[in-house]
């Protein structure tokens, strides 16, 4: 009998701790998600802090460009092509170019476009499209995240935060030209910050239902991330300044591939 009770409040002790570690890893992963998400929110409070010039959207477009551009050729594309294999990430590729390409021609470019001015509504054209590159992004970013807690918390904070710095000027480069083109803080500030949603996703995905997507699907997904980056870049960023661009506008392309690099050896 004695023995009986013993064995009972044993196992009634292993359950409770195990709940309790559970708990604690949840606790953790919150954590973990709220400073990989808080990044964006952070670079678009102060993108928004005051009315930028043009000279200053010029830099941020050029420097938000190079962000893009390093991030495009020195991590996604080597991940899709490690995931799969190189004819799976140029098929991402031409599959990104392809839907930006798509939205371009269903949505009214600049040319198109007679109810603002034409700065305004290129502005504006540029800064929709640059934040849904950001928001598509950020969707592996967050899976990154997950997938390192998978295997160590430790691992993961270090993701978490260098993720969260990464994106802090991504942040400002999102909402200075949304609030540039459209006037409206809050709102510039609100469609800025949420970029950080697909870093929640990707994290939630990767944590829970990462088994179930295929090393090659991921590979194309993360691909076609590239490919979209590419073509909004070539596209949008820099042809909206070219025309007025100069020596400090292109010092500053060069210092957002740079700082890719740079915040590499953070993670």
């Amino acid at each position: 009998m004695i023995f009986i009770d013993f064995v009972g409040m044993l196992t009634l002790f292993l359950t409770s701790h195990q709940q309790n570690k559970q708990e604690k890893r949840m606790t953790q992963e919150f954590m973990i998600v709220g400073l990989s998400a808080i990044g964006p929110v952070i670079g678009s409070g102060i993108g928004v802090l005051k009315k930028p010039s043009t000279v200053y959207i010029q830099n941020m477009l050029y420097f938000a460009a190079g962000i893009m551009l390093a991030v495009s050729f020195l991590d996604l594309i080597p991940e899709s092509r490690r995931l799969g294999s190189t004819m799976t990430c140029v098929s991402g590729l031409v599959l990104g170019a392809a839907a930006i390409w798509l939205l371009d021609r269903i949505f009214p470019h600049v040319h198109e476009c007679s109810a603002c001015g034409e700065n305004e509504c290129q502005m504006g054209h540029t800064a929709n499209f640059l934040i849904l590159a950001i928001f598509l992004h950020n969707f592996p970013e967050g899976m990154a995240i997950g997938i390192g807690g998978s295997t160590n918390v430790g691992d993961s904070l270090v993701v978490a935060l260098a993720i969260a710095i990464h994106n802090i000027p991504e942040g400002i480069c999102t909402s200075a030209p949304h609030y540039y083109a459209y006037g409206n803080r809050l709102k510039s500030f609100v469609m800025s910050s949420m970029s950080a949603l697909p870093i929640v996703a990707g994290f939630f995905v990767a944590r829970y239902i990462f088994g179930q997507i295929s090393a090659q699907t991921m590979s194309l997904l993360i691909g076609a991330t590239a490919g979209l980056m590419i073509y909004i870049s070539a596209s949008e960023l820099m042809p909206a300044v070219t025309n007025n661009s100069g020596q400090k506008t292109t010092l500053f392309f060069m210092f957002g591939i740079v700082s890719v690099m740079l915040l590499e050896c953070i993670g």
